[in-house]
């Protein structure tokens, strides 16, 4: 049986959507079955789905705008969506930018000096520590740091001589010098710092807070990670995954270079005008088939990215298109020439993408640039050089944007460095380093709900273990929650009868007096 349309067969369409199917009229005549198979696709798919749009129900868009907050989360899990949700709490951060020093800086080389190192510099202290050491066949005496210290802002915190650009921002840091951890090992330690637990399969800091607070802008990810283009830190993917959370939550790979996100963009356009009712097609169905699949967060999760990844088409090359930022500004992160081109990138990334809503931005460098084993007085060098001026940059940037009042920056690695030397296999300590420490090492946060200037705990006289004010993981995420609007006892995913929290069954006190 023949059959064709005709102007009078159509139903009341607005003018855009009847052009459409008017175009399918100039077709030769087809069978019905052929009608159907050409209408499956491409431009015609696109105006057939406008046709049965009364048999599916509205059609929602949703855009940067349409901002509706809900009720707060933790009584019990929420949908898995990204729809920004109220805090627990009025808080100033709104948004979240983590600078990760993967392998450890020396504390006792940035933040937190010793004299003791000096007036005891060659002397054996190896025997008392000697159970805190992993390298034990290569530890040497105590090892005073090669580098100066003096005194920055009105504050008075110390800092050392390989953080110029960062000293003129010392009024804006609060220095946590008393940190601690639980394990001197990499991996299990990069696991507790980012989701609370010495394993895998645990969500981290970055889905909690998207789960908890979701984002302001529905064209963005609400979680996005800036990882080196050099290549993967240590643990590789798995320091932004969201564990038993629901995948939406997951952090979102930004490239720094090149294209934002691989394969956003299709091969061959549709018109301006077909984009749209194709995405609204695919959507409908999508639901039809979510629907009949109940509870598998990986469906919803996959679903939920599609319908991102349109959405992001533009917003996420307007969001990291760099190259419309002001000469100044490129030049004040450092960016065009080395070392601090690839780091000053990403930090201007972060604070164009925390101005445009992403909730929670995290930059990571490849490898452990910070894990100075030996050679310590040229390779923390080269880490501060790449870094120091691009952090500086993005906390002056944030300022004067009137951004750092509703922003908390946070910088620290897994752990910190031993005292004593650890010596290269020639023994020479011309070359030598500092061996992985849990016991103490230093972060600092700055930007909202943070008092400026504020230097909290102490160590040791060698710099060894935190000894006044100790400050856990579990301590520190709490605080990080606090500062964003979040209650760390509040904030639980329920899973197989138990309420799931970042900071665990343990302990934790919020880091009161960094507060504002």
């Amino acid at each position: 049986m023949k059959s064709r349309f005709t102007a009078s067969s159509l139903p009341d369409l607005p003018s855009q959507e009847l052009w459409l199917i008017l175009l399918s009229m100039n077709e030769p005549r087809l069978s019905r079955r052929a009608w159907f198979e050409r209408m499956a696709g491409g431009l015609y798919g696109a105006a057939l789905a406008s046709l049965f749009r009364g048999d599916s129900g509205p059609t929602t868009r949703t855009l940067a705008s349409e901002v509706v907050e809900t009720k707060p989360t933790g009584v019990a899990h929420p949908s898995a969506n990204l729809k920004p949700r109220l805090p627990h709490f009025p808080a100033n951060a709104r948004a979240v930018i983590q600078l990760f020093m993967n392998g450890g800086p020396s504390q006792v080389d940035l933040f937190d000096p010793k004299p003791m190192l000096d007036k005891h510099h060659g002397e054996p202290y190896f025997e008392k520590i000697a159970g805190e050491v992993e390298n034990v066949n290569a530890a040497g005496s105590i090892l005073r740091s090669p580098f100066k210290f003096s005194q920055h802002g009105r504050s008075g915190i110390w800092m050392s001589e390989l953080l110029p650009c960062l000293a003129h921002q010392a009024d804006e840091l609060a220095v946590i010098r008393s940190m601690f951890t639980a394990n001197l090992t990499h991996e299990p330690a990069l696991y507790l710092i980012h989701s609370g637990q010495m394993r895998s399969g645990f969500p981290c800091l970055g889905s909690w807070v998207a789960y908890g607070l979701g984002t302001e802008n529905q064209n963005l990810p609400a979680y996005v990670v800036l990882d080196d283009p050099a290549g993967l830190p240590v643990n590789g993917v798995e320091n932004w995954a969201s564990g038993f959370l629901p995948p939406v939550f997951q952090g979102t790979r930004f490239r720094s270079k090149g294209t934002p996100v691989l394969n956003l963009h299709p091969d061959q356009e549709d018109p301006p005008a077909v984009s749209p009712l194709a995405r609204d097609f695919l959507s409908r169905l999508d639901r039809m088939h979510r629907d009949a699949r109940p509870h598998q967060p990986q469906l919803e999760a996959r679903l939920s990215s599609y319908e991102l990844a349109a959405r992001m088409q533009l917003a996420a090359a307007e969001a990291l298109e760099i190259s419309k930022e002001p000469s100044t500004t490129r030049q004040l992160y450092g960016i065009d020439r080395e070392p601090t081109d690839s780091y000053g990138r990403r930090c201007l990334l972060a604070r164009r993408l925390v101005e445009r809503g992403v909730r929670f931005v995290q930059i990571f460098i490849n490898g452990q640039i910070w894990d100075h084993h030996t050679g310590i007085v040229s390779g923390l060098r080269s880490a501060c050089q790449k870094t120091d001026q691009p952090i500086a940059a993005l906390l002056q940037d944030l300022k004067q944007r009137g951004l750092l009042e509703s922003t908390l920056v946070v910088w620290g690695g897994e752990f910190g460095r031993l005292p004593i030397a650890q010596l290269p296999e020639d023994k020479s300590e011309a070359n030598a380093g500092r061996d992985h420490n849990k016991n103490a090492f230093t972060t600092w946060m700055a930007g909202a709900g943070i008092k400026g200037g504020a230097v909290v705990g102490t160590t040791d006289d060698l710099g060894f273990a935190a000894v006044g004010h100790k400050v856990s993981v579990p301590d520190w995420h709490a605080t990080i929650l606090h500062l964003i609007g979040l209650n760390y006892e509040d904030l639980f995913y329920a899973r197989n009868g138990l309420k799931e929290r970042l900071t665990g069954v343990a302990e934790a006190k919020v880091i009161r007096e960094i507060l504002a």
